[in-house]
């Protein structure tokens, strides 16, 4: 039975703070922490040569870690220059570029902003561009659409789903920070809370998409906007908590990637969610 793979977005601070330079180090050192998944990180841009790219994902198959991809933050989906969202394609097909010379079998994409113009509006120019992006990149790499923590941002649970039935090749990537963030707190409490994510994607989408879920972990701090800034694990304050979800995960039989997100500890807190998830199913 396929079990959950945890690991951190990007490298740790004490990833550098061991002497560890440059990414290609990461595989292993992630493996010797005790993870098996790795997102790489292209937020600010994909800026990685393809050797690169490569070396690091002849390490990752080496020590079996699995590899995701962070696509640039500045994507558009949903901008209303049609000029921008056709940058925003050449952004996705770069991403995908890199995806593939890595390995990595899915990149993270931002759905858009929904600030200045209706939601159904956003929606539809964020349709716009993924048709014109599956038409134009033809790769087995998934686009996976991010749920957003401000609440101005397109990315709710529910706008997710929707985007995600245009292809198969469109995957929800639930961020459980921001679904919290951007309801203010507390949406996330009981296994009931959790389990209601896995149900709605499967009811919408099928039972794989639920089970095999793509998904960011990690504390964060909002205000009446929704998101401020990620925090670490050791926030009491606002959470979410991962235990709920880890019961879930082991009385459901998923089997998610779960990447954590956290300000500088991600890989530390990543190990403490695989250690919980262990706990949960009695390992």
């Amino acid at each position: 039975m396929a079990t959950p793979r945890f690991g951190p977005g990007g490298n740790s601070e004490s990833f550098y703070a061991q002497g560890n330079k440059s990414t290609k180090q990461a595989p292993a050192w992630v493996k010797a922490f005790g993870l098996d998944a790795y997102e790489y990180q292209c937020g600010n841009g994909v800026t990685g040569s393809d050797a690169n790219f490569i070396a690091v994902g002849e390490e990752a198959r080496k020590h079996g870690i699995s590899l995701s991809l962070h696509a640039p933050y500045y994507i558009s989906l949903s901008g209303v220059d049609p000029e921008t969202r056709l940058k925003s394609v050449g952004y996705i097909e770069k991403s995908v570029h890199a995806a593939e010379l890595l390995g990595a079998d899915l990149i993270v994409i931002h759905t858009g902003s929904a600030a200045k113009i209706t939601r159904e509006e956003a929606m539809n120019y964020a349709r716009d561009t993924l048709c014109k992006a599956l038409e134009a990149i033809d790769t087995p790499v998934r686009f996976g659409l991010e749920t957003m923590g401000k609440i101005n941002q397109l990315g709710t649970l529910e706008e997710v789903i929707d985007l995600c039935k245009l292809s198969p090749r469109l995957r929800p990537v639930v961020d459980f920070g921001h679904l919290n963030a951007r309801d203010l707190g507390g949406r996330f409490v009981t296994e009931g809370d959790y389990r209601r994510v896995f149900d709605a994607i499967g009811s919408a989408l099928g039972d794989e998409y639920a089970r095999d879920l793509h998904c960011h972990f990690s504390k964060i701090e909002y205000t009446t906007g929704g998101e401020k800034k990620h925090l670490t694990f050791a926030d009491t304050v606002y959470g979410p908590t991962f235990e709920p979800l880890a019961k879930v995960l082991a009385d459901d039989r998923l089997s998610p990637r779960i990447i954590c997100e956290s300000a500088g500890t991600m890989a530390e807190d990543a190990l403490a969610m695989k250690t919980l998830y262990r706990q949960a199913v009695g390992a």
